[in-house]
C-alpha cells in the first residue's frame, strides 16, 4: 500500500504519523505532504527519514491512498484531483461530511458500506465520533428519539495555534492579539463558542453534532440539541450526554449493550470513583463511557458520560482505522 498523509506536520498529522506506527499497516510506500512552505525538509516516519513534498507531485504519484488533514478549503481544491488519479482520500476536515455522495465514516458503524468506488470518504467531526460511536448500540436496540448534548471539548481540537496561546497564557508569556485562536483567555477559562456562530445563534461545531448523528446513525428523525464549550484541557474531549429512547430500558441491558460495542471501554463504578476523564483517555485509541444512570425526571431517558481523545479516535485513529478496513477488504486501487 502506498500512502500520503496530507498536511502531515499539523497537530493531527503529527498523531496521525504515530497511529499509523503503531498499527503497523502493511506500508510500501510512505509519503508525507504539506504545504509549501514545509516542502523539501526532512521528517522522520518509523525510524526512517523522509522529504515532505507538495501536493501536485503527489499527485503525481498516485498513491493508493491519501489521509488528508489540511483543511476544508485544501481538501475541497485537491481531493478531487487525487481521486482522479485512483487514489482514495479520507478526509479529515468538515468539507465533505454532509455530501450525500460520501460516506460519513465510523469503522465500527458504517464501513461495511464502502465500496471500491468511494474515492472520497469523510472522517467525522470528532466529537461527533466519540459520541454515535457509544450510541450505535443503543440506537439499534432501542431506538434514540432525543439527544441532549454538552461537550466540554480541549484546546487541542482548535490546533497549534491555540496549543500555543493556552502556552502562553499558563507561562504568562504576554501574546499578541493576533496570535490568539480565541476571542479570550482559555487558560483557566471556558469559553461557550466552539467554531463561529450560525444565523441560529448555535455554533458549527453544535450543527454538525446536529447533523452528522443523523447521517452516521442513518436517521434523520432523531433530534439533537448540543451546547459546545471549549475547556482548558490538554488533550481530550469530554461530553455529558442525555438520551431519551423510544422504548424502556433495564440499565443492565444498557451496561451490556455498551460492553459489546467494538471501540467502546465501560468505566462506571462510584463506589471507587471509577469514571472516565481525558486525563485518563489521552495517547488512547478508545471511546470511554461512564456516570451512567436514569433520568428520573423523564421515561426512558439515560445520562451518560463520554470521554475520548480527540486527536485519536476524535481524528487520526478513525482515518486510520478506515484505511485498515479498506486495506483489509481489497477495496483500494
Amino acid at each position: 500500500m502506498r500512502l500520503a498523509v496530507v498536511g502531515v506536520t499539523g497537530l493531527v498529522g503529527t498523531v496521525m504519523n504515530q497511529v499509523l506506527e503503531e498499527m503497523n499497516l502493511p506500508i510500501t510506500e510512505y509519503i508525507p505532504v504539506a504545504s509549501e512552505k514545509s516542502v523539501g525538509k526532512k521528517i522522520q516516519y518509523a525510524g526512517k527519514e523522509y522529504t515532505i513534498v507538495g501536493m501536485q507531485e503527489a499527485v503525481n504519484m498516485a498513491p493508493d491512498v491519501a489521509i488528508f488533514s489540511a483543511g476544508g478549503s485544501v481538501s475541497l481544491e485537491w481531493a478531487p484531483k487525487f481521486a482522479e488519479v485512483g487514489t482514495t482520500v479520507v478526509d479529515n476536515s468538515s468539507a465533505w461530511r454532509m455530501d450525500p455522495t460520501k460516506v460519513l465514516c465510523v469503522p465500527e458503524i458504517n464501513a461495511s458500506t464502502l465500496t471500491k468506488a468511494d474515492k472520497i470518504i469523510a472522517n467525522p467531526n470528532c466529537s461527533t465520533i466519540q459520541m454515535v460511536l457509544a450510541l450505535s448500540q443503543l440506537h439499534k436496540a432501542l431506538g434514540i428519539k432525543r439527544l441532549v448534548v454538552s461537550t466540554y471539548q480541549s484546546f487541542t481540537g482548535t490546533g497549534a495555534k491555540a496549543v500555543a496561546q493556552y502556552e502562553a497564557e499558563r507561562d504568562g508569556k504576554p501574546l499578541e492579539k493576533s496570535a490568539m485562536a480565541y476571542h479570550y483567555q482559555i487558560y483557566e477559562n471556558c469559553i461557550p463558542q466552539c467554531d463561529v456562530f450560525l444565523d441560529n445563534g448555535y455554533t458549527k461545531e453544535e450543527m454538525k453534532l446536529v447533523h452528522e448523528t443523523k447521517k452516521i446513525l442513518g436517521d434523520d428523525q432523531i433530534a439533537v440539541t448540543a451546547t459546545a464549550v471549549r475547556v482548558p484541557v490538554n488533550g481530550g474531549h469530554s461530553e455529558c450526554v442525555n438520551v431519551e429512547f423510544e422504548k424502556p430500558y433495564e440499565l443492565d441491558q444498557i451496561f451490556d449493550l455498551l460492553n459489546h460495542t467494538p471501540g467502546v471501554i465501560v468505566k462506571d463504578n462510584p463506589s471507587t470513583f471509577d469514571y472516565p476523564m481525558p486525563l485518563y483517555a489521552r495517547h488512547k485509541n478508545e471511546v470511554f463511557v461512564g456516570r451512567i444512570r436514569r433520568d428520573e425526571s423523564q421515561a426512558n431517558t439515560l445520562n451518560m458520560w463520554i470521554v475520548a481523545d480527540n486527536l485519536r479516535k476524535g481524528a487520526a485513529t478513525n482515518a486510520v482505522q478506515i484505511v485498515k478496513y479498506l486495506q483489509d477488504n481489497h477495496l483500494l486501487g
